[in-house]
């Protein structure tokens, strides 16, 4: 190991463990009133190694050090004394091109910051940040409503039309930013009646009703015609996946069932299917489609007020997919419908694009098929009358229900109580009964006991709308509503104090691990003082943890951290991947993620599985992007890898196209990606004078060169060099992740990179050799963001001694992520406002 990475290894050192040699405490004693190390120790060093950039002379990024004191008198001086620290600790300072200090001397700078920072902090622990109260965001309102009424979420969406809420460092919970406006207090009281109009009605169970479709299955005008000669609209079929651009045949509704079901609830489908073509007579590459799976077919919801039926719709739930045996057959499925929706047929693992396949299928293989006229009208016929395509045809189609596992539903046993039959036989309530329905669906809604008083201010709302000469049980409705509109029920509670109180801590917990409100045991547990003991609240982390609703925890902190939530924002070019689109493959790669990130906190493996792992989780389209042995069958599966290139985040597609931006990678790009998301270093914007990138007019023949050119603008040069080589080490993989050794035709792709610490290395895997032996900056960077991510606020200058100790006591624990979700809990900042 060289001296440079000897040096940087000790200061990476220091902060978690400091030294207790006597040397050290030779040190230590220095750093006292009058402080003769800083003369003798830091001044010399700031003068010999900082000030050619930081002095008199030239102050990049608006730093001086030159003139630093030798006390923190405020928070200015502490951001000097905090970056100089940082800085030295990454290896970034000075930089590797500049005169280095011997290790004994940057370790004692290193030391000397390290004890005057905690000095600083120990005086002013008082002005720790305090969570800024904050509402629920949509995602926390939508589980909310989810579990506060037992509804079946997944076609009703009451946030829908809510603005869409701001981030600040790609988190969307915190509460400076969760502003609230006229806007949105018309869309909560919108929500409210959907809501309460939803869970109280209809008062009458649903009489089962049946319909049955056997002919005049029309599809969309494109294919209609063609439909009309080749088979009379006998059948419905499908051709293609859903991500068609222009779709002909990827959906297949039944239109004279458009206006859907009049009712929530479960619907049996029962109809005949025929499976055609799976092994057909063309190169497979031509349909992208598989010879040895058996069809697929999916059955998606679709609202014909949202759009036509034959196109993708926002809110399309896959209700069930099943395998097709070959041949015709019979099949019946279960479903959940809200009223309204109709079932749409899919095939799940057809081809894509067939508007452009008819002609293409027909000149490749003129031989098989009568001599074509000219036009798209005249292909489409050819190509569906003569031709083999893999296609599913769908008839006999019956359709009865609703179907109820319980009655009265169990959002009116919620709304209603032990008098739920009588009320809704009647329609009519008493003021007693509404006054006690109030005031249980408020302490649920509030997620804490209630006060008479708030009780009655609701009751007041109630006996005001009767007087109005509205029904008891419409004035109850009203009442409901002004509970959801409450800013009890919409914002978090954070009592002033040093301690959360119970109910408090407890909505902060279920809100951090499950994204919606506390179950009834952890507000029991609140009631009764009991989460106070360490060993009870970290029973109830395990609890929650292991809960399906955890999955609500991993993907959305995945979506703040890692920025997954964009994937898609910018999407693949559909001519130069179009596997992305045909094998859906931005699930794939965001459930790869997922599933790896539920796999360490199952197991509590180390967290440096982020920066480089021997395993990970591919489906069969998964296996193929990433040159894998390809599974038979489609289901995701632990697997151990063979390329270490794919080991980690750096590796997985999810990543990899979500730093990239749809057309083509950019170093820079990938780079800040890194620098913000992995390391916790965001970059500095650039300045307003530089212009972007140009390589029409620069002559650069590669990025690399581009990149070389455009660091010679001295006040680029500082971030590039940051920015560019961990980037660069990842321009092997192209925007959706796969493996390339060249842009196309042009230059072959180099990888090799210097980091500013001055280590080298060749390609990613290299690269991640690094990044895992410097795993403390990650890991305080992942420690940071989830911290962030549980209180719902921005940290702060005073939290880093918080973020510290939990990354001390996690190495000491192996950096498990379990761990580490454990030790956010217990932390001091997470129970206190």
């Amino acid at each position: 190991m060289n001296s440079q990475k000897i040096s940087t290894t000790l200061a990476l050192c220091a902060l978690l463990a400091m030294p207790t040699t006597s040397w050290a405490d030779d040190v230590a004693e220095l750093a006292t009133a009058g402080d003769p190390a800083f003369e003798k120790i830091v001044k010399p060093f700031l003068l010999s190694h900082c000030a050619g950039c930081h002095g008199a002379n030239k102050q990049k990024g608006e730093r001086r050090f030159d003139t630093l004191a030798s006390t923190i008198d405020g928070d200015d001086s502490f951001v000097d004394y905090q970056d100089i620290l940082d800085q030295l600790n990454l290896g970034e300072m000075p930089p590797q091109e500049a005169k280095q200090p011997s290790p004994e001397r940057r370790r004692e700078v290193v030391v000397w910051l390290t004890r005057k920072i905690k000095q600083y902090h120990l005086k002013r622990e008082a002005l720790s940040g305090e969570t800024v109260l904050r509402r629920l965001n949509s995602r926390e309102y939508e589980n909310t409503i989810r579990d506060l009424m037992h509804l079946e979420m997944s076609m009703f969406q009451p946030a829908a039309n809510f603005p869409r809420e701001r981030t600040t460092e790609h988190l969307d919970n915190i509460g400076a930013t969760l502003v609230t406006s006229g806007y949105l207090l018309s869309k909560y009281l919108d929500a409210a009646d959907l809501i309460v109009q939803k869970s109280l009605y209809p008062r009458e169970k649903p009489a089962v009703q049946k319909w049955t479709f056997r002919d005049e299955f029309k599809q969309q005008p494109e294919i209609d015609q063609v439909h009309r000669k080749t088979h009379g609209h006998s059948h419905l079929t499908l051709y293609e996946v859903i991500a068609a651009d222009r779709p002909e045949g990827a959906y297949a509704s039944i239109h004279a069932f458009e206006e859907g079901v009049p009712f929530d609830g479960f619907y049996e489908i029962r109809f005949k299917a025929k499976a055609l073509n799976r092994e057909h007579p063309y190169d497979p590459k031509l349909l992208g489609t598989d010879p040895r799976e058996p069809l697929r077919l999916g059955i998606v919801a679709g609202n014909y007020l949202a759009g036509d039926l034959h196109k993708q719709q926002a809110i399309e739930p896959l209700l069930t997919e099943l395998d097709l045996s070959d041949g015709e057959d019979s099949y019946s499925v279960r479903v959940w419908l809200d009223a309204g929706y109709t079932p749409r047929f899919t095939f799940r693992n057809g081809t894509m694009d067939v508007r452009s396949l008819w002609g293409r299928l027909i000149s490749k293989y003129p031989d098989q098929f009568p001599k074509l006229e000219r036009g798209i009208v005249a292909a489409r016929f050819t190509a569906i009358k003569y031709g083999k395509i893999p296609q599913i045809h769908i008839d006999d189609i019956e359709i009865q229900g609703p179907f109820f596992d319980q009655w009265p539903k169990q959002s009116q046993k919620l709304l209603l109580g032990d008098d739920c039959e009588q009320i809704l036989a009647t329609g009519k309530m008493s003021l007693e009964q509404m006054r006690a329905g109030i005031a249980s669906f408020s302490r649920r809604a509030y997620r804490r006991p209630v006060t008479s008083s708030e009780v009655e201010r609701v009751v007041a709302v109630v006996v005001q709308r009767l007087k109005a000469g509205q029904s008891s049980l419409d004035a109850y409705s009203d009442g409901l509503k002004t509970v959801l509109c409450s800013p009890n029920f919409l914002y978090l509670e954070e009592e002033k104090g040093d301690r959360l109180s119970q109910h408090a801590l407890a909505s902060r917990l279920s809100f951090f691990l499950w994204s919606s409100m506390p179950d009834q045991r952890l507000l029991d547990l609140a009631t009764e003082n009991k989460l106070q003991d360490p060993a009870i609240l970290d029973a109830e982390v395990e609890r929650l943890l292991n809960g399906p609703k955890s999955k609500s925890f991993v993907k959305d902190f995945l979506d703040s951290w890692l920025t997954l939530r964009d994937l898609g924002a910018t999407p693949p070019d559909r001519g130069a991947f179009r596997a992305y689109y045909q094998y859906g493959l931005k699930d794939s790669m965001l459930q790869e993620t997922r599933m790896f990130t539920r796999h360490l906190l199952r197991e509590n493996l180390s967290v440096a599985n982020y920066l480089d792992s021997k395993f990970t989780f591919v489906n069969k389209r998964l296996a193929q992007l990433y040159g894998m042995k390809i599974p038979e069958r489609n289901e995701f599966r632990l697997v151990q890898l063979e390329d270490r290139r794919r080991g980690g985040l750096l590796g997985q597609a999810s990543v990899l196209t979500v730093s990239a931006n749809g057309i083509d990678t950019s170093p820079v790009v990938r780079g800040v990606w890194m620098l913000d998301n992995v390391l916790g270093t965001p970059s500095s914007p650039p300045p307003p004078d530089v212009e972007p990138l140009d390589p029409d007019t620069r002559g650069a023949k590669t990025i690399r060169e581009q990149l070389a050119k455009h660091r010679n603008v001295a006040s680029c040069n500082d971030c590039h060099r940051k920015i560019d080589p961990l980037g660069f080490a990842l321009e092997n993989f192209d925007p959706i992740g796969r493996w390339r050794e060249s842009y196309g035709r042009r230059a072959k792709i180099e990888t090799a990179g210097e980091l500013p610490s001055g280590e080298k290395f060749e390609d990613v895997v290299g690269l991640k050799e690094i990044l895992v032996e410097r795993k403390e900056v990650f890991v305080r960077s992942l420690v940071a963001k989830m911290l962030a991510y549980s209180l719902g606020r921005k940290l702060e200058r005073a939290d880093r001694p918080h973020i510290d100790r939990i990354t001390g006591e996690l190495a000491k624990r192996n950096d498990g992520l379990r761990d580490l979700v454990k030790l956010v809990v217990a932390s001091e900042l997470f129970q206190r406002p």
